[in-house]
């Protein structure tokens, strides 16, 4: 019989946030992600940074229907104090040079980003 572990606790987390609306293959959207996870981390706080990597550096990834529902969540994040990166593409690939596809959120505390975040549905 295989007896499953209790699930981890995670404190913090960060949300990464997709446009549905922007025809993209899955790996752009995957690079789309990468870019966002990246700048948002690189703007957070150091003790934040630390904390979500030592416990494991939970990441969720989301769906917004549009580039305006990226806008209002990088405002909501903002005063709420959580770091933020707006990805604009450049154009090499698959879509018109300054496309805003990804938006970046975190790390930071799970409750923070859910109170942000919470009505979003997974990609």
């Amino acid at each position: 019989m295989i007896t499953m572990g209790r699930e981890p606790e995670f404190r913090y987390k960060q949300c990464l946030i997709i446009r549905t609306d922007v025809k993209m293959s899955c790996g752009k959207r995957c690079a789309q992600a990468g870019h966002a996870a990246i700048g948002a981390y690189n703007g957070a706080d150091k003790a934040i940074q630390k904390a979500w990597t030592t416990e494991g550096q939970k990441k969720v990834v989301l769906k917004a229907t549009d580039e305006r529902a990226l806008f209002e969540l990088k405002v909501l994040a903002e005063r709420a104090g959580i770091s933020t990166s707006l990805i604009q593409d450049a154009g090499m690939t698959e879509i018109p040079p300054g496309t805003i596809t990804a938006l970046g959120l975190g790390p930071a505390k799970s409750e923070d980003l859910d109170r942000i975040c919470g009505n979003l549905t997974l990609l």
